[in-house]
C-alpha cells in the first residue's frame, strides 16, 4: 500500500522477481492494483482481503477522517464483510435449514447457532451493524418458510405462534416452547456488539513483561493469575475505587464488593480488583475502623507482583 501508484507497480514486479527465483509467480486472477478511493483502469474502488471489503469513501468535514497531524483527509475508510462472504453466509444458513426440513426445532436452532455465533464475532470489529440486521431479516423470511412447509394447511399467524415467541424482554424469538433453563432459542446477528479493535501502544510486545497492560487487553497472561487477568480486561485496566489505571508494579488486591463478614459471597459478580492502598481505604469505610490488611474475612489473596522470572524473546 502507498500514495504513490508508480512505486506499487515497482513493487509488483520486484516481487514478482524474487518468486520467480523459487519457481513461482503471482497468480493473474487473483493479483490486480487498485485505489481505495477512486477509480483504477475503468474498476471500482477498493479490495478484498481475508472476507473484507476496504473502501473509502468522500466526505464532508464533520465527517473526514484526518492524518497524523491532524489534517482532514476529505475522506473516510469502511472496512465491510465482502459481499462473496455475504452470500456464502446466507447459502449456508439456507442449506442447513433445508436439510432440516423435518427434524425437530431444536435441532434446528442448535446447528444454526454455532454458524451465526461464529460469523458475527468474525465481524464484529468492523461496520457490520445493518449487514447485521440484513441477516436477521433474511434468516427469519427463511425460518418462516420453513415453519409454512411443515404446516401448509395452516395460516401464517398459527405457525408464528408455535415456533416464535416472547421471552423476557425480547420479542419475536425463534424458540422453543420449553420452560425455565430447557429453552432454546435462536441467536440473532445483531446480538453481537460492535466493537472496534483498538490499536497496540507504541513498541509494546507480549514479551515486554508488562503483565498488567497485555491481561487489560487479552483477559489473561501466563504472569497473571486467571481471576487477576480477567478483572483487569474487565473494568479496563481501572481500579474500581480511586478510577486511575493500574501501571506496572502496583500491588492489586482481589476484593469482595460486598464483604464476606456482611453476607458477600465468593463469586465473580462480587469481586473487584483494588490497588493495595485504595483496599485499605475502602476496608476502613466498610468497618468505619482502621483495619489490618491481612483480615482474611477482606482479603482473600496476597498482594499481587509480576514474578521475577520472564518470558524473554
Amino acid at each position: 500500500m502507498h500514495e504513490d501508484m508508480t512505486v506499487v507497480q515497482r513493487c509488483q514486479q520486484i516481487i514478482a522477481e524474487w518468486l520467480k527465483g523459487m519457481g513461482l509467480e503471482l497468480k493473474p486472477s487473483k493479483t490486480r492494483l487498485a485505489h481505495t478511493l477512486h477509480k483504477y483502469e475503468s474498476q471500482q474502488p477498493g479490495f478484498d482481503f481475508l472476507g473484507f471489503t476496504v473502501r473509502q469513501f468522500p466526505v464532508g468535514k464533520y465527517h473526514s477522517g484526518k492524518n497524523s497531524k491532524g489534517s482532514l483527509l476529505g475522506f473516510k475508510t469502511f472496512i465491510k464483510p465482502s459481499l462473496k462472504k455475504l452470500k456464502l453466509h446466507a447459502e449456508s444458513i439456507r442449506s442447513v435449514i433445508k436439510t432440516h426440513k423435518a427434524a425437530p426445532q431444536e435441532a434446528l436452532i442448535s446447528r444454526l447457532n454455532p454458524i451465526i455465533r461464529g460469523w458475527a464475532n468474525y465481524y464484529s470489529t468492523v461496520v457490520s451493524k445493518k449487514i447485521f440486521s440484513g441477516m436477521d431479516k433474511l434468516t427469519y423470511q427463511q425460518l418462516r418458510a420453513w415453519g409454512k412447509r411443515r404446516h401448509p394447511n395452516k395460516n401464517h399467524s398459527w405457525v408464528a405462534n408455535k415456533y416464535w415467541q416472547t421471552i423476557g424482554n425480547e420479542h419475536w424469538v425463534f424458540a422453543n416452547r420449553k420452560e425455565g433453563k430447557n429453552t432454546l432459542r435462536l441467536k440473532k446477528h445483531s446480538e453481537t456488539p460492535i466493537i472496534r479493535h483498538i490499536k497496540v501502544q507504541g513498541e509494546r510486545s507480549p514479551y515486554d513483561g508488562d503483565w498488567i497492560y497485555w491481561s487489560t487487553r487479552m483477559g489473561m497472561h501466563p504472569e497473571a493469575a486467571a481471576r487477576v487477568a480477567t478483572l483487569l480486561k474487565k473494568q479496563k485496566g481501572i481500579c474500581a475505587h480511586c478510577g486511575l489505571y493500574f501501571k506496572d508494579g502496583d500491588l492489586l488486591f482481589v476484593d469482595h464488593i460486598t464483604p464476606r463478614k456482611k453476607g458477600g459471597k465468593d463469586t465473580k459478580e462480587n469481586r473487584q480488583l483494588l490497588h493495595r492502598h485504595c483496599h485499605d481505604t475502602k476496608t476502613a469505610n466498610d468497618d468505619k475502623t482502621v483495619r489490618s490488611t491481612n483480615d482474611n474475612s477482606q482479603i482473600i489473596e496476597e498482594p499481587y507482583e509480576a514474578k521475577v522470572s520472564r518470558t524473554v524473546l
